[in-house]
């Protein structure tokens, strides 16, 4: 069971992966609507996973993912990408997010991902 913030604009989709989260016996510690909230956030909960859009106002989730990088290394970012975003998905795991799941969200996808980066 992982401790998880979600970065996600949409509040819609925010509340759907909370659910399927809490549903995998995950733990939602806190939810962000732009990359800037989430670095912020990030530094205040310190979870043990991030589920980050890519596509975002203020911050995306790419600067996001480089800025929280930056002061905390061993962080473990799963980014979420609708489909057509290979490239940006490229991008973010350069700049060290640890895996990435396409929307619409899958349960079990999601789950594996989180167990995924949690044992690397």
């Amino acid at each position: 069971m992982a401790k998880v913030l979600i970065v996600d604009d949409a509040a819609f989709m925010r509340m759907m992966l909370k659910d399927m989260l809490q549903k995998s016996g995950h733990e939602v510690v806190g939810e962000a609507e732009n990359g800037k909230v989430a670095v912020n956030l990030y530094s205040e909960l310190l979870p043990e996973v991030v589920t980050m859009d890519i596509t975002m106002p203020e911050l995306s989730g790419i600067e996001a993912v480089r800025e929280i990088m930056a002061s905390y290394p061993k962080a473990k970012i799963i980014m979420c990408s609708a489909m057509g975003q290979e490239n940006m998905v490229v991008e973010a795991i350069q700049a060290g997010a640890k895996d990435f799941i396409i929307k619409p969200f899958q349960a079990d996808r999601i789950d594996s991902a989180i167990q995924k980066v949690l044992s690397a």
